[in-house]
């Protein structure tokens, strides 16, 4: 939204294609450390993007999910899941990252009813609670300390040792309410019609256990939205996007922006200024092109 602000204010005939608006940040509870806002709802600060972009004359289609891009000499065709294809002459890509799955029995059929992917937005729910955190990175711990404080009691299951910074590992480990089970995995997660339990396997031995919680936490990562354009652009060994501080891809005008690309830190503020960035860029391109 940001990338199109921007290219809509240098006059750009602009069009924005999104299978949905807001991305991951919709699904943030609280967000505290975008400039400007001491608190606000993540879904209320992309109303906000939202409400901005809307004073400018940007064509929109929500629920184009995009499947390709080709180039013809100086022009690109978008090609989307529902079989429209649109014409550029610049494109920008700024489609972020979704949560990895367990890809288990009961995962899908209970998202939502227990299982989530946001500590953040749906730990508030199970305040007293028993529940599990799967994951052993930064974010799973972060999500363990955090519902730490409200719930009854967390079992921290990874599949080895954690890989996050020591420095909240020791807080972690001076909780009594706190299980660690390290070098277990996940197999199946129960419940009739909201989360019950959950069935982990020890990976020494195969040895199944079964723990009753009303909430699972699924923290082992982040998957980038870039598989439609692998054919066409360098992805790095995370399958992010490479591009230089210019947010120039190894195709020129094409740029990306945001947690799609393997720009570091992946933040709100940090994103929508590598799309400002991009489309400023993006604009210098099409400049060049006239002459």
């Amino acid at each position: 939204m940001t990338a199109a602000v921007y290219a809509a204010r240098k006059k750009i005939n602009t069009l924005l294609l999104a299978k949905e608006f807001g991305g991951q940040v919709v699904t943030t509870s609280w967000v505290e450390n975008y400039m400007g806002y001491q608190y606000v709802e993540g879904i209320e600060l992309m109303d906000k993007f939202e409400s901005q972009m809307k004073q400018f004359p940007i064509d929109r289609k929500s629920g184009e999910e995009v499947k390709g891009i080709s180039r013809f000499n100086s022009v690109f065709e978008i090609r989307t899941q529902n079989d429209d294809s649109y014409q550029a002459k610049a494109v920008i890509i700024a489609t972020g990252k979704k949560p990895r799955r367990l890809n288990v029995p009961g995962e899908d059929r209970l998202l939502s009813r227990g299982v989530s992917y946001c500590s953040v937005c749906d730990g508030p729910l199970f305040s007293g609670e028993r529940i599990a955190v799967i994951g052993g990175g930064n974010s799973a711990l972060e999500a363990v300390e955090d519902l730490g404080k409200i719930a009854d009691h967390i079992y921290s299951i990874t599949e080895a040792n954690y890989t996050g910074d020591a420095v909240i590992v020791d807080r972690i480990r001076n909780n009594p309410r706190i299980t660690e089970l390290h070098e277990y995995e996940v197999i199946e997660i129960k419940g009739s019609e909201k989360v019950e339990e959950v069935v982990v396997r020890r990976i020494k031995n195969g040895e199944k256990e079964i723990l009753a919680v009303r909430g699972v936490f699924v923290e082992i990562g982040l998957i980038p939205n870039s598989s439609p354009f692998m054919d066409i652009l360098k992805l790095n060994s995370l399958q992010e996007i490479e591009i230089n501080c210019n947010c120039e891809t190894n195709i020129p005008g094409i740029y990306a922006a945001g947690d799609v690309t393997n720009t570091p830190e992946k933040q709100i503020i940090i994103a929508a200024g590598e799309g400002a960035k991009a489309s400023l860029q993006a604009n210098r391109y099409l400049q060049r092109l006239q002459f």
